[in-house]
């Protein structure tokens, strides 16, 4: 279990650099529809009138204390760099360290050149991120052009022949996977089915993604086959989107489309293929450093898909109702939520933010020599950009790092996007924006905590794709915050927001969004945490496509020094039972072995932060000799820390997997390892123990490694060893070692 699940968010400032965003870009009832738009008289109006008004929503508290240091060159291991940042609850457990920063990387050319070509818009704010804006950002021009309820069909598409555009909408929309996903009708029947039995499942293999499980509650299942080729007109695309896709993706087709003339991916293509069904998607080999362009692009075609067709849909009923005659009832034109937003992104960082938004803008650009008009473009630029010459110099970082903390890490942040088709506006309201872009504590300030006074989710009752990207580094922040939002995602609204019930769908008025929702999940990793977000908020029913591919070499295979590995296996009755039986485990078996002076330079990795506390504190009150390094600690303290190991000062050093996380340090000296628990990331596993070659005495006989393990660590297991030795270590009662020669295993 990752430690933050059990913190409360702290009051506390937060270390992390924030940017103003003028309390525009989410506020929620303060700058709602309601404002500029009348409300609607109904019955249900009425009714909700009587219940609890939404609270406001709750403003950032921005604390600019943070600091941008550099790695200083020496050979001690006592060089450091830039403090990092950890949002990560409160440190209520006994730590008295501060939070720190990670390194800020060279954000990508594409996206800043993107967003620097144009000119800001005359109704910006200031474009510098230093400079703090207290006064409230108004944008009432943008606020009327971007309204649905103002705006048509003919206006928007601009073209003449607009009854015959609408006919062959209307003819292709049988066919059309989001009309045919949107307007399906449910009975009260198969949402009790959904809701009391369990799911069936069945497997296939795909070319490129491998492993796929099919799940769902629905008797007749179809297993869906991947297209080998895929046809733009063939999937229904907004017809914008035809034209702009194999431009925007040409850069990412390998040499092997080429000759097939795609303008996919494969990788792209059997992903595309599952979103545009409109199941739920789990995909956990997302990485920064070889996929992640690939997979945000994708997903991006998607959101920006649905999005356009659903305003669409708005749009043309629009113009429908205004010449329809008058005294005329009907009740066909229910194409809305109970509010606006249609797709949430969770991201980690800023810098994704900007690739999001550089995409969808490069995605509505039809014509090259015509650029879509992007309202407060310099100010998102400003905010969501970084200064390459904020790189710290002297850092050396492996490429996965450099990927994942490139350009600008901030992590608390949200904005709003209003999307029309020739035309997008940036720090929309949440309840004038389609899409809106945050990261899970950016979310969790606004959501707030029951009893508070300023909280609102209103905004989250109609969302109707959920995409959470980068989730594993969601377990290195605060996993608490991924959880408080999925328990508020399409709840029914407080209030009413301006909104008019005649064009509410009736899945939203019976509260049954979160069965139309489609979630798209993508991860580094497989994890129990990552898993249950999929099983147990995943409610589509169209059904669930997971895909489970079992790594068959693990990372051990990449540790480079001679080294003996010992697995050491813990019983324990149950999951709940397995943290006190591992703590027993250590200090009774495995400690013992390592207090004589001859097992010195003794590093213990702990992923766990409450495992590293209860450790710490044991140490403590044995008074061994020992020096500790978590995500909290303090430079001068971690320099310490380091020399004292290093030197042999000190037997012992307590490490946390979150300080290797946001760090990467080459920790000298360690002569003897102990995996208190199996990493979370497997390739760290092969890091920390590649560590032992920067000792200067080169290889020594006397190394050793020791990892503690359970049954209910047979994922992160797998992925060390790799499946078949996982198989063999599960049913074995004994010990198992292993010896690494530095070739392979």
């Amino acid at each position: 279990m990752d430690e933050d699940s059990l913190l409360k968010v702290s009051g506390k400032p937060e270390a992390t650099q924030i940017c103003d965003l003028s309390e525009n870009s989410d506020k929620s009832s303060a700058e709602s529809d309601s404002e500029t738009e009348p409300e609607q008289a109904s019955v249900y109006h009425k009714l909700l009138a009587t219940l609890k008004t939404s609270p406001e929503s709750e403003s950032e508290d921005d604390d600019d204390d943070d600091e941008s240091e550099s790695e200083e060159a020496g050979e001690s291991g006592t060089e450091m760099d830039s403090e990092e940042h950890q949002e990560n609850g409160e440190a209520e457990v006994g730590e008295e360290d501060e939070n720190d920063m990670p390194d800020k990387k060279e954000i990508t050319a594409t996206a800043e050149q993107t967003l620097g070509e144009e000119q800001c818009d005359g109704e910006d704010v200031s474009c510098d991120p230093s400079h703090a804006v207290t006064e409230e950002f108004t944008d009432v021009k943008h606020e009327s052009e971007f309204s649905l309820e103002t705006n048509f069909m003919e206006e928007e598409s601009g073209d003449c022949d607009v009854d015959e555009k609408r006919s062959s909408t209307l003819q292709a929309s049988s066919e059309d996977p989001f009309k045919q996903h949107m307007d399906k009708e449910m009975e009260e029947k198969e949402v009790e089915k959904m809701s009391t039995l369990s799911k069936s499942s069945s497997q296939i293999k795909w070319p490129r993604l491998g492993q796929l499980t099919f799940s769902s509650t629905l008797e007749k299942q179809e297993t869906l086959k991947p297209d080998k080729e895929v046809d733009v007109k063939q999937l229904h695309l907004h017809k914008p989107l035809e034209v702009t896709w194999p431009k925007v993706n040409k850069q990412l087709l390998s040499s092997l489309n080429k000759s097939c003339d795609s303008c996919f991916t494969p990788l792209q293509r059997e992903l595309f293929c599952i979103m545009n069904t409109y199941r739920d998607l789990f995909y956990p080999e997302t990485t920064a450093l070889t996929n992640g362009e690939e997979i945000r692009l994708a997903y991006c075609l998607h959101a920006l898909n649905h999005v356009l067709k659903a305003n669409a849909q708005v749009l043309s009923n629009n113009a429908k109702r205004r010449d329809r005659k008058p005294g005329v009832d009907t009740d066909e034109y229910r194409d809305q939520g109970l509010t606006r937003p249609k797709v949430l992104m969770v991201v980690p960082f800023r810098e994704c933010a900007l690739r999001i938004v550089h995409n969808l803008i490069s995605l509505l650009e039809v014509k090259s020599d015509k650029k879509i008009d992007v309202s407060n473009k310099k100010r998102f630029k400003g905010e969501f950009g970084s200064d390459p010459e904020e790189k710290p110099p002297n850092l050396k970082r492996p490429e996965d790092y450099e990927a994942v903390f490139a350009g600008n890490i901030d992590d608390h942040f949200r904005i709003g996007v209003a999307i029309l088709q020739k035309s997008m506006r940036l720090y929309a309201p949440f309840y004038s924006s389609d899409i809106i872009i945050a990261s899970p504590l950016g979310m969790r300030t606004v959501i707030g905590a029951e009893g508070e006074k300023k909280r609102d989710f209103d905004f989250l009752s109609s969302i109707e794709i959920l995409i959470i990207d980068q989730a594993d580094i969601y377990l290195m922040q605060n996993w608490e915050h991924v959880l408080h939002l999925m328990k508020h995602m399409n709840l029914l609204p407080l209030d009413s927001h301006g909104v008019d019930f005649s064009r509410v769908r009736m899945l939203n008025l019976n509260n049954w969004s979160k069965y139309y929702r489609q979630t798209l999940l993508f991860s580094a990793l497989q994890n129990p945490q990552i898993n249950s977000i999929f099983n147990k908020h995943c409610f589509n029913y169209t059904g669930q496509v997971a895909v489970r591919n079992i790594p068959q070499i693990g990372s051990i295979s990449h540790v480079v020094v001679q080294l003996p590995h010992v697995f050491r296996r813990l019983e324990a009755e149950s999951l709940t039972s397995v943290i006190d039986a591992r703590f027993q485990f250590f200090i009774d078996k495995v400690l013992p072995e390592y207090r004589d002076a001859i097992m010195s330079h003794t590093l213990v990795y702990v992923p766990s932060y409450f495992d590293y506390v209860r450790l710490r504190n044991y140490f403590k009150k044995e008074e061994l000799n020992f020096v500790h390094i978590c995500e909290y600690t303090k430079k001068a303290g971690i320099c310490r820390a380091r020399r004292f190991f290093l030197k042999g000062e000190k037997q012992f050093l307590l490490l946390t997997e979150r300080f290797h996380f946001y760090k990467r340090y080459t920790i000298k000296g360690i002569k003897n390892l102990i995996f208190y628990e199996l990493p979370t990331y497997p390739h760290f596993y092969s890091e920390i123990c590649n560590m032992m070659k920067a000792t200067d005495s080169g290889v020594d006989a006397t190394w050793t490694c020791t990892v503690l393990y359970s049954k209910y660590d047979a994922q992160k297991l797998a992925a060390v060893v790799g499946i078949d030795r996982t198989a063999q270590m599960l049913q074995s009662k004994k010990n198992v070692h292993l010896f690494i020669t530095g070739e392979n295993e």
